[in-house]
């Protein structure tokens, strides 16, 4: 088994090994994976957090002891908390852009330095919130992670791994973690929703806030009202969703 660590900002994930293929997560600057499959320019990996599997471009990665991955498996996330930030590359004094959730526990085999803001283990369920409004108006994109763009899913996973909390990485996923509730009413702010499509399949989730608002990536990342029928757009005065579930993960 081989092991590798993105050294990038943002680096597509894609379902197929080339340049064409659908994006389907996006790796962040020091997150780690398992190598699963290696060709002469692409390679299959299973990324740590999620399990997630798709295929890198092999310029966009250094390889990884095996002891390393496991330190950094064993070690609670340290990940940056600004919009975007800088490291300072020891040897060259270049500069490397680190986004919002990057992970810096490798910084210093990377021969780099970070003077900016993390954070580190679990946070109260009521800061949820807090890190959701920093993903506001992020325009929507399929597989994303970023500030830059982010897809549903992406934004709730990322809001929860900031406060210390691991989700799935696909909506559909996600609907199988926690508890159900039975009503809007019984739910609390950090709370997530999920909404279906006429198959009855999970296609969208969002993150519960008061006063039966949701904040969700949509378009962009917005906020809209939430009732038992599903998301009220309040720009379209039209239902854009449908509510299948709200589960309590925390």
């Amino acid at each position: 088994m081989h092991y590798g660590i993105c050294q990038l900002n943002i680096v597509p994930v894609r379902l197929e090994p080339t340049d064409t293929s659908e994006m389907v997560s996006q790796l962040l600057f020091g997150e780690h994976f398992k190598v699963l499959e290696k060709r002469k320019k692409w390679s299959k990996i299973r990324i740590a957090f999620d399990a997630y599997e798709g295929w890198i471009d092999n310029k966009q990665y250094l390889d990884l002891q095996k002891k390393d991955y496991l330190i950094l498996e064993s070690s609670a996330e340290e990940l940056s908390i600004d919009l975007i930030d800088f490291a300072i590359n020891t040897k060259t004094k270049s500069l490397i852009p680190i986004s919002l959730g990057s992970k810096l526990n490798f910084l210093n085999n990377l021969n780099l330095e970070f003077e900016g803001q993390k954070i580190v283990g679990l946070q109260p369920k009521s800061h949820l919130l807090e890190t959701a409004y920093l993903y506001l108006n992020t325009p929507y994109l399929w597989g994303g992670k970023s500030p830059f763009g982010i897809d549903c899913s992406g934004f709730t996973q990322m809001v929860y791994r900031l406060n210390g909390y691991r989700l799935f990485r696909d909506a559909s996923q996600q609907a199988k973690q926690g508890e159900a509730l039975s009503f809007i009413e019984e739910s609390e702010p950090g709370d997530l929703a999920f909404f279906d499509n006429e198959e009855g399949n999970i296609i969208h989730v969002g993150i519960i806030m008061k006063d039966n608002y949701i904040i969700h990536a949509h378009g962009e990342v917005r906020i809209d009202r939430i009732d038992h029928s599903g998301i009220f757009n309040v720009d379209t005065n039209q239902y854009s969703h449908n509510l299948r579930v709200i589960k309590k993960v925390i």
